[in-house]
């Protein structure tokens, strides 16, 4: 890892965005995938500031990520979102793709929510479901830890309870009360950026893969190793190869998380109150 991925550098620019967006104490920093920033819309007295006007911080190219960090309230609490992310199949090194948790970890964010686009494996899941991730399945090739220790970095960090269960818990427990169907299940990462093949998508189901994805694993690894609190949910963007005759596409993910985005938001709205 070099350090401009590092902790020193994640603290640099934690302090240009405090600047420009004022941030004072985050209960709840979030990292929004594919079509799903609609949760930044919702916030109270918004502050927002593009990446590329933030000094180091990476810039995002993928369609459906805004690539835009907003403060403001929602619930009453001041949240900090990330509406986009980088992801390894830019060219980016694991390191890099983790680096936003650093600087939201530097921001004094403890808990961290994170949400993306998969596709469902488990045969019941439908496009449009909400999958509470509990534990995932790391295929990307890389570890963002490796390299030098980074300070406040534990160089081992447990992974048996990456997703915190009482984070889940709330979650489940507000759902119904907000009429919002959710499953809980692993969550497979993949470097992307061709979808899986049928062959593929057989082997994730025998590994105990209930969905399937490109981003993600990278910024759970590195908030265990700070020692964040972690969430996160998976939109069923699509049905993975091989368990339907539609071809996938990133235009059908879009779709489909802007169909959902409403339930989507009234999940995090009920996390945030029950936080």
């Amino acid at each position: 890892m070099t350090e401009v991925y590092g902790s020193q550098a994640a603290r640099r620019v934690a302090e240009a965005m405090r600047e420009k967006l004022q941030v004072q104490a985050p209960v709840l920093a979030m990292i929004l995938g594919s079509g799903l920033g609609k949760v930044a819309a919702s916030l109270e007295s918004p502050r927002k500031v593009p990446y590329g006007d933030v000094p180091g911080f990476p810039k995002v190219s993928v369609a459906g990520h805004a690539g835009e960090a907003t403060v403001g309230k929602l619930e009453g609490r001041e949240v900090v979102v990330f509406s986009g992310r980088p992801h390894m199949y830019e060219g980016n090194a694991a390191s890099m793709v983790a680096f936003p948790v650093r600087v939201l970890h530097a921001l004094g964010a403890k808990v961290l929510f994170l949400s993306n686009a998969a596709g469902g494996i488990r045969r019941s899941y439908r496009a449009g479901d909400l999958m509470i991730i509990e534990d995932h399945i790391n295929l990307m090739s890389q570890n963002p830890l490796t390299g030098p220790l980074q300070e406040g970095d534990d160089r081992f960090p447990d992974m048996s309870e990456a997703y915190d269960a009482q984070l889940r818990k709330l979650m489940r427990e507000a759902a119904p009360e907000l009429s919002v169907t959710v499953h809980e299940g692993v969550y497979a990462g993949l470097s992307g950026p061709s979808y899986e093949t049928k062959a593929e998508i057989r082997m994730l189901e025998r590994l105990g893969a209930d969905a399937v994805g490109m981003s993600t694993v990278p910024e759970v690894i590195v908030a265990r190793a700070l020692g964040m609190r972690v969430a996160a949910v998976s939109c069923i963007a699509n049905v993975a190869s091989g368990l339907s005759s539609l071809p996938v596409s990133h235009s059908e993910v879009l779709d489909t998380t802007g169909r959902v985005s409403d339930q989507f938001v009234k999940l995090i709205r009920g996390l945030v109150r029950a936080l």
